[in-house]
C-alpha cells in the first residue's frame, strides 16, 4: 500500500506576479499567455491550460478580496482569508499604486462619471488597459471623497483610512489637493509637465500654504484648503509694487547681484518693475478662486515664459528669485512689519521651488 502524506492548511497564498497582472487589467487568458512565455515556466513544461486554471483561481481570489481593498481596514480586520500582515500591506500598496501617465491625464479633471467614461481615450493614449485605468480613477475618487471634508493633516488622514506607505499617501495628498482647489493642469502650455512635477509643487503648497504650515495657528482645519488667513495677509504685500518700494527693492537687488551674468544684470535692471509686479500679483490673485486655480498657468505664462524668452537658464532664475526674496526682507517696509516676514517666507519659499521644478531644462 502506498502512503500519502497530506497537509491541510488555511493560509491564503498570494502570487504577487499574477496579482500584478490582475491589477494591470489583463484577462485570465492574457495573463496565462504572458506567464507561459517565461523561461522558468517553459523549463517545467507548464501548458497553457495548467497556467490558465491557476490564473483563474488567483483571479477569483483577488476579486473576492477587492471589496476589502476598497476599504483597507476591513482587510486588516477580516477573518475569512488568513493573510499575514506583510502580504496585506503588499496587496493594499499595489492596489492603490498607479501609472503616472494615467494620473497625469486625470489630473485637473472633475472626478465625475463623465470623466470615467472618457477613460477609453486615456487608456489608448497611455497604452494602459482600460480596467486598470478604471481602478486608478476609482481609487483617486474614493480617496478624495473620503478625506476632502476631514480636519487635520491630509497625509495622516490618507494613511489612517487607506493604510498606505508615506510615499504613496503623499502622492494621493497632492492629487487630492490639486482636485480640491481645482487647479488648472490641462492647458496645452503645461503639457510638458509630468505628474511628478505637479506632485512636487502641490506638496510644497500643502506644506507652506495650507493649514499644515508650521506658521498656521489653526492646524485643526482641513489642509486640503489654502490657509485663508495667510491669503488675506498676502494682500498687504501690494505695497511692494508701489513706486518708492520698487526703487528701493531694485537698488538692493542690483547691489546684491553676485553671480548674475552681465546679460541677466542688465535685463533685471530694465525689467525689475515687471518682474516684481508679476510675483506680487500672483500672490494677490491667490485670494480669488478664478485666479488661484490658474496658479500653474500664471507661473508659466507670466514668470517662466518671459524668462525663457530672455534666455535665462534655470540657474539664472533661481539666483534672481532667491535674491529677490532675501533683499525684500532688507526693505524698510518688511523690516518694520514683523508680522509679514513669515508670510513673505511662506510665499516665496514655495514659489521659488515650484518655478524651478516647472522651468524647462532644454
Amino acid at each position: 500500500m502506498n502512503e500519502v502524506e497530506v497537509f491541510v492548511g488555511n493560509h491564503t497564498m498570494i502570487d504577487p506576479e499574477v496579482y500584478t497582472l490582475w491589477l494591470r487589467g489583463y484577462t485570465a487568458n492574457e495573463a496565462a499567455s504572458m506567464l507561459q512565455k517565461q523561461e522558468a515556466l517553459q523549463t517545467f513544461q507548464a501548458t497553457l491550460d495548467d497556467l490558465l486554471s491557476d490564473v483563474q483561481d488567483n483571479f477569483r481570489l483577488f476579486s473576492g478580496l477587492e471589496s476589502m481593498l476598497k476599504s483597507p481596514p476591513r482587510l486588516q480586520n477580516q477573518q475569512i482569508y488568513q493573510i499575514d500582515e506583510v502580504t496585506q500591506a503588499m496587496l493594499i500598496e499595489k492596489y492603490y499604486s498607479f501609472d503616472s501617465d494615467v494620473v497625469r491625464e486625470i489630473l485637473g479633471k472633475k472626478l465625475a462619471s463623465r470623466t470615467r467614461k472618457d477613460l477609453d481615450d486615456i487608456s489608448e493614449q497611455t497604452v494602459v488597459p482600460l480596467r486598470s485605468c478604471r481602478r486608478q480613477f476609482d481609487n483617486i475618487k474614493r480617496v478624495f471623497k473620503t478625506v476632502e471634508e476631514m480636519k487635520g493633516y491630509l497625509v495622516e488622514n490618507i494613511r489612517t483610512h487607506f493604510l498606505l506607505s508615506e510615499t504613496l499617501a503623499r502622492d494621493y495628498a497632492a492629487i487630492t489637493f490639486i482636485a480640491n482647489n481645482r487647479f488648472e493642469t490641462g492647458k496645452k502650455k503645461l503639457a510638458y509637465l509630468s505628474f511628478r512635477d505637479f506632485a512636487v509643487c502641490a506638496t510644497h503648497m500643502i506644506t507652506n500654504w495650507s493649514y499644515s504650515s508650521v506658521e498656521c495657528k489653526n492646524h485643526e482645519d482641513m489642509d486640503v484648503d489654502l490657509d485663508r488667513n495667510f491669503l488675506l495677509m498676502l494682500r498687504e504685500l501690494k505695497v511692494l509694487v508701489e513706486k518708492e518700494c520698487l526703487e528701493e527693492h531694485r537698488g538692493l537687488m542690483l547691489k546684491d547681484s553676485h553671480g548674475f551674468s552681465d546679460v541677466v544684470r542688465i535685463q533685471l535692471g530694465d525689467n525689475f518693475r515687471t518682474l516684481s509686479k508679476t510675483i506680487i500679483n500672483i500672490a494677490y490673485g491667490l485670494n480669488h478662486n478664478r485666479e488661484s486655480k490658474d496658479i500653474f498657468v500664471d507661473l508659466y505664462e507670466k514668470l517662466i515664459e518671459p524668462c525663457m524668452l530672455s534666455q535665462w537658464s534655470c540657474a539664472d532664475i533661481q539666483l534672481v528669485l532667491t535674491a529677490y526674496k532675501d533683499t525684500a526682507l532688507q526693505m524698510d517696509f518688511l523690516r518694520t512689519s514683523p508680522h509679514l516676514q513669515p508670510v513673505w517666507e511662506r510665499y516665496m519659499g514655495t514659489l521659488i521651488p515650484c518655478v524651478i521644478r516647472m522651468y524647462p531644462r532644454s
